[in-house]
């Protein structure tokens, strides 16, 4: 499969139109080819580029300067590089009305440096791995499950060798650029764990001793996968009262290709990793449907007498996840035990089966028909193909 531009669902010319935003993404994610694809001729400094870095670090005020009084547009790339430039681009949004688009890959720094000194004048957004709507005919579910869905690996000659260089190179300048831990190998150990852990409730006190190091710092660690965008976190849903529920949230890696890498082992069907890296990819797609197009709030819900579904759209939608192409009523129990709450008004069993069907009030979605129907904002909900 030759790799092709992919046209993505984040309109970001439409974005800077109207304000300045930041996007923020992990690594290779496509920030920088979506700029350069979609907003040509549009003044941009790529703070990794050690000349703009070491001229624009020691005086901020140089960009004032060089952008003068007709530009309108900027683009500063990695701008987590230089938090303290954040208080030039406020007063050039002040002063000229310019409208800036601020990349990066870490919410860490910017936090600390001071996202919120824009004082309300930039929105965020997110740019996520390639979805199964952008990608189209392109999409092929077990090259996702293989390779990720991040472009230069889903594209890839060598995807093993690339998703393998992507864990050491996000170690190298994520974690070791930032300063955000001076022991690399007990981080190196956590993140291997962590990516044994992903999608699942996470046990501080059984980590912090896999891993060697203090509970204390493996909930440090975890912040730092937040921060620079690795992990997502997804919160329980608390509503249910029948069924009391657990108030722990799950953590996901953004994309099943580097959960592989981190594993050291590829997701092959039939087995329960492939169900869990299929978990994560709806995940992912869940995250990149809410973030782009919904705003719909995520989470999950799990009894303390051991009932679990995977996702909770907004208060009105449960969805178990299962990569098998024959559902049943045990796969299923878990949505009857919710639905028995009367707290929510839909139920999907979104799977591998080929066809739509129903089962006591609870539907059976191939992951296609799911997939289409959520991005394309009809129905999850359709009567049953005749």
């Amino acid at each position: 499969m030759k790799r092709k531009w992919v046209d993505r669902q984040l309109d970001i010319s439409a974005l800077l139109a109207k304000r300045s935003f930041f996007l923020l993404g992990p690594r290779q994610t496509g920030k920088t080819s979506l700029i350069h694809r979609t907003l040509p001729g549009t003044l941009f400094y790529d703070l990794l580029d050690s000349k703009n870095y070491l001229a624009l670090s020691h005086n901020p005020g140089r960009l004032a300067e060089e952008i003068g009084s007709s530009v309108k547009r900027v683009v500063i790339d990695e701008i987590q590089r230089i938090p303290s430039l954040l208080n030039e681009v406020q007063r050039l949004i002040e002063t000229r009305n310019v409208k800036f688009l601020l990349t990066g890959s870490s919410a860490r720094k910017l936090r600390r440096g001071g996202i919120n000194l824009l004082g309300g004048r930039a929105r965020v957004k997110y740019l996520h791995p390639l979805t199964y709507r952008e990608l189209g005919d392109k999409f092929d579910l077990h090259r996702a499950m293989q390779r990720g869905l991040l472009p230069s690996i889903y594209f890839s000659d060598d995807p093993r060798a690339d998703l393998e260089s992507y864990a050491g190179l996000y170690l190298q300048q994520e974690i070791m650029a930032e300063g955000a831990t001076r022991n690399i190998p007990a981080f190196s150990r956590f993140l291997k764990i962590a990516a044994h852990n992903n999608g699942g409730i996470v046990n501080f006190t059984n980590i912090a001793s896999d891993a060697q190091v203090a509970r204390t710092t493996i909930y440090e660690y975890y912040e730092i996968l937040k921060d620079t965008l690795i992990l997502r976190e997804l919160p329980p849903w608390r509503k249910t009262v029948k069924r009391k529920p657990l108030a722990s949230s799950k953590y996901y890696f953004f994309d099943v290709g580097v959960v592989s890498a981190l594993q050291g082992r590829p997701f092959l069907p039939g087995t329960p990793e492939f169900g869990e890296a299929f978990e994560t990819f709806m995940m992912h797609e869940l995250s990149s449907w809410s973030d782009y197009v919904s705003a719909e709030s995520l989470s999950f819900w799990r009894s303390t007498s051991g009932f679990e579904v995977d996702f909770i759209i907004g208060d009105h939608t449960a969805v178990e996840v299962k990569a098998k192409e024959t559902v049943s009523a045990q796969d299923i129990k878990s949505l009857r035990a919710l639905r028995e709450e009367k707290k929510l008004k839909h139920f999907v069993c979104v799977c591998m089966e080929k066809r739509i069907r129903e089962v006591d009030g609870i539907k059976i979605l191939p992951y296609t028909e799911f997939l289409t129907s959520l991005w394309e904002g009809k129905s999850i909900y359709p009567p049953p193909s005749r």
